[in-house]
């Protein structure tokens, strides 16, 4: 029950502050040029083909690969800022076993991610659905497609908040972290899909498209398990260095 309380702490931390509004306004102003692309937005023939099919409609709202990113900026900065203000030192003596203290911060910013990454799934589909209305093209996804694209999204995003949850306690510094996580999640994968290829399918947006139905390969059970994994390895080492080192 204590553990419960404390990510119930963390929770409270995160919502009497502005930074979830900011990251909703811009899910907010993604799904407004969202829907302008669809109705005013053309294929390099002059034609709307990229929402000619379910699996392109399906495409355009796959929002899971967007939600873990946005969601481990959201992880990063969340956790980062406590160590930069000074904040994280009244925690760890109100709660000195740091472990569980670290691990509520973890959760806490895991269900936010997922949270804000649900509701941008269904702002992006709601923003298509209505857009579609002045195209020439129907809404062609089946509902169970549509569950799919939120739940993927749901998932991605507690994984990147987890993610940038774990940078943000190793970084410590806002700037560092949100750099860190930038490269890891923005730089990186391209650079290593072209020394190793056969990467292409275990990069964080790969993985979101496969989990969301857009791609076949990995799988969704090795796409999810390795999305966890892209998330445990910063948590474990965010968590390990916080017990090693001083708060300050």
């Amino acid at each position: 029950m204590r553990w419960i309380r404390k990510v119930r702490s963390e929770l409270r931390k995160l919502t009497t502050t502005k930074m979830p509004f900011a990251f909703l306004g811009v899910i907010v102003l993604l799904a407004a040029v969202t829907g302008a692309a669809v109705i005013w937005g053309t294929d390099m023939d002059g034609s709307k083909g990229f929402i000619a099919t379910a699996a392109d409609q399906r495409s355009l709202m796959a929002f899971a690969g967007n939600a873990m990113m946005g969601a481990a900026l959201f992880g990063a900065v969340a956790v980062a800022r406590e160590f930069g203000h000074g904040t994280v030192v009244p925690t760890f003596l109100a709660s000195p076993r740091r472990a569980s203290t670290v691990t509520a911060q973890v959760v806490a910013v895991l269900l936010a991610g997922a949270l804000l990454s649900i509701i941008g799934a269904i702002l992006i589909v709601g923003s298509v659905a209505i857009a579609l209305q002045f195209t020439e093209y129907g809404f062609l996804v089946s509902t169970g497609g549509v569950v799919r694209v939120i739940v993927a999204s749901s998932l991605t995003g507690a994984a990147g908040g987890a993610f940038g949850a774990g940078i943000g306690a190793l970084i410590r510094n806002v700037g560092g972290a949100v750099t860190v996580v930038v490269g890891l999640l923005f730089i990186s994968p391209p650079m290593l899909i072209q020394l190793v290829p056969e990467s292409v399918e275990w990069i964080p947006s790969s993985l979101a498209w496969s989990i969301s139905g857009v791609l076949t390969e990995p799988g969704v059970p090795a796409a999810i398990a390795a999305v966890a994994l892209w998330a445990l390895v910063p948590v474990l080492a965010g968590l390990t260095v916080t017990l090693r080192r001083d708060v300050v």
